[in-house]
């Protein structure tokens, strides 16, 4: 909690007015007992009844004028926390948008949901609890024993024994309270991971008939889920007993030597008796509240060393500047090439294993291989989504990391394997890249990726509803509106990352038609496993297990190359191949 103090910088009057506020409420409350002693000794002794009455009003305006100071410091305590709890939204949005693949991949998708909403929903709650009650609780508590003091010294011990006690039970229930929360939050991670698999596989889930299987699934994350919270709660329960226990006891042992002073003549007078008592029942109605208040520190305790742990998560892909460098765009200059370049996801494989290659401007390059021989992870470098463990990965002769991310990646278009559309119109997922682009530009964009036919027919053309997701458009459907989606954004480098495999064979072919005839100054790279979608391309690389196995036209690689050839051959009879 400590390192998220920050956030509180922009609401130091909040902070300040809010528990003077309740401070002020709080030496008001304590006045009330010293007004109920003297309505004893003196209004009821003497039978005055107007000075019962006055008191009476005393006591009236106090609980007014508390009650208006409480209302004060809660809407302070509101602004603050609100204000808190939407800026650490904000600037974990910011924060977790920085990282790379590799660190989203580390800290998962379900966890960061957790950490965006529930953990920082409990940073919030302390915020405003501890705006309304640290300065009140500990003040009542500190206030009462010191009011007990001015009325009898000796008796005030039992409030300080009192108030020792509870203070442990507190301190023992915090100090094992902590860990569980933490541990608590991650089986909630748990639950949305499962949750989150559950909602987006749904129909792979009723396929194959797993609903059983997976609502046990579910049952035993949320059943551990159970017993880790009713195990805090069992510790949290212990403070209410035992604070009403520790207060109970105090209580007697207040009226008990109080009576014997009274009785025996020691200066002590039947109204003293109520107000201890009462100043005993304010410190027991405050360790209450102070025990619920150790419950939720606790929790956004937990809950604040997750939130930290994704800000102090540094991002392994770095700008090195945020300027426009000058590059070379000659026809010379190769558009991408890629110098020994070997890259690991950390689990000390390597995925890539000195590749080498020149894509020179205008040219379409294919690449083929099995599945898992990182193909996906070879073009993820070029837009630096990872970075080379060893070797260089240029584009138009000046090695990626010397780019701004914005200059790189604004020249740059993707398809990736998962087709991903945004809610909103037609036209503006068309517009993501060129935020100027035209009606011309975007239908000009439908038509080479074959979308446009079905988008005319749209009840409302380029302003129909795209659904969360796309879910109102088939896969290919999808696939050709990302694929055009990225062509209207006129990049220099179109990467289509699998992106023909829902597309039937007509459609693929049409598609690469259009590309090659309205693209000629666009370098293209499609990645693909039909051997038949590349078989044009000016140039095909071949990978097989992280190592560039061939490279070349497909004529010379069918020749040449057994791993391409034994792809093609599962694809096609030798006399289709040939052609």
């Amino acid at each position: 909690m400590y390192k998220l103090r920050r956030y509180l910088k922009d609401y130091k009057k909040e902070c300040t007015v809010g528990p003077l506020c309740k401070l002020f409420e709080a030496i008001l409350e304590l006045l009330v007992p010293l007004v109920t002693a003297s309505i004893i000794d003196v209004g009821v002794k003497n039978g005055d009844s107007a000075y019962v009455l006055k008191m009476g009003g005393v006591m009236i305006l106090l609980a007014v004028v508390g009650l208006c100071s409480a209302l004060v410091c809660q809407y302070f305590a509101s602004r603050a926390s609100q204000g808190v709890g939407t800026k650490i939204r904000s600037d974990l949005f910011l924060h977790i948008n920085s990282l790379s693949h590799a660190e989203l991949d580390r800290l998962g998708t379900p966890s960061l949901i957790t950490r965006i909403t529930n953990d920082t929903n409990q940073v919030q709650q302390a915020v405003a609890m501890s705006i309304r009650l640290f300065t009140r609780a500990p003040f009542i508590v500190i206030g009462s024993m010191v009011m007990a003091m001015t009325i009898n010294l000796k008796l005030s011990v039992i409030f300080f024994i009192a108030a020792l006690l509870i203070a442990a039970a507190l301190y023992f229930v915090m100090s094992r309270s902590i860990p569980i929360f933490g541990a608590m939050q991650k089986k909630l991670d748990k639950i949305g991971l499962i949750s989150r698999e559950n909602l987006s596989g749904n129909r792979v889930i009723r396929a194959f008939s797993k609903q059983e299987s997976e609502k046990k699934r579910i049952d035993a994350a949320t059943e551990d889920l159970a017993k880790t919270s009713i195990r805090v709660s069992r510790l949290s329960a212990l403070l209410s007993p035992v604070t009403y226990a520790v207060t109970d006891l105090a209580v007697i042992a207040i009226i008990y030597f109080g009576a014997i002073n009274v009785n025996n003549g020691a200066g002590m007078q039947s109204g003293d008796i109520i107000a201890l008592v009462n100043y005993m029942t304010q410190i027991l109605l405050a360790m209450i509240v102070v025990a619920n208040l150790v419950v939720l520190l606790t929790k956004a305790s937990a809950s604040a060393a997750r939130i930290n742990e994704v800000f102090e998560t540094e991002p392994s892909v770095k700008e090195k500047t945020r300027e426009i460098i000058s590059v070379d765009t000659g026809k010379s200059t190769p558009k991408v090439e890629f110098n020994d370049v070997s890259f690991t996801y950390g689990d000390g494989d390597n995925e890539l294993d000195n590749i080498s290659f020149k894509i020179m401007r205008g040219q379409t390059v294919g690449i083929i291989g099995g599945t898992g021989s990182g193909k996906s992870t070879l073009i993820n470098l070029i837009p630096r989504f990872y970075d080379a463990a060893s070797g260089s990965v240029s584009v138009d002769g000046v090695n990626v990391k010397e780019y701004s991310f914005l200059q790189l990646r604004s020249q740059i278009g993707i398809v990736p394997q998962q087709s991903v559309l945004f809610s909103g119109t037609v036209r503006e997922n068309m517009k993501w890249q060129n935020k100027d682009a035209g009606d011309e530009d975007i239908i000009n964009a439908l038509k080479i990726a074959q979308a446009y036919e079905f988008v005319e027919k749209l009840p409302n053309g380029l302003d129909s509803y795209v659904e969360q997701g796309g879910r109102n458009f088939s896969g290919g459907q999808r696939q050709r509106l990302c694929i055009a989606r990225a062509i209207a954004g006129n990049p220099k480098l179109l990467i289509l990352d699998d992106s023909f495999s829902a597309l039937d064979f007509a459609t693929d072919a049409a598609l690469r038609r259009a590309l090659k005839q309205s693209t000629s100054d666009m370098t293209v790279i499609i990645v693909t496993q039909r051997c038949s979608t590349i078989k044009n391309a000016d140039r095909i690389l071949v990978l097989d297990d992280g190592v560039l196995a061939g490279s070349g036209t497909h004529s010379e690689l069918f020749d040449t190359c057994d791993c391409y050839r034994e792809i093609c051959l599962s694809q096609l009879n030798e006399a289709e191949a040939k052609r």
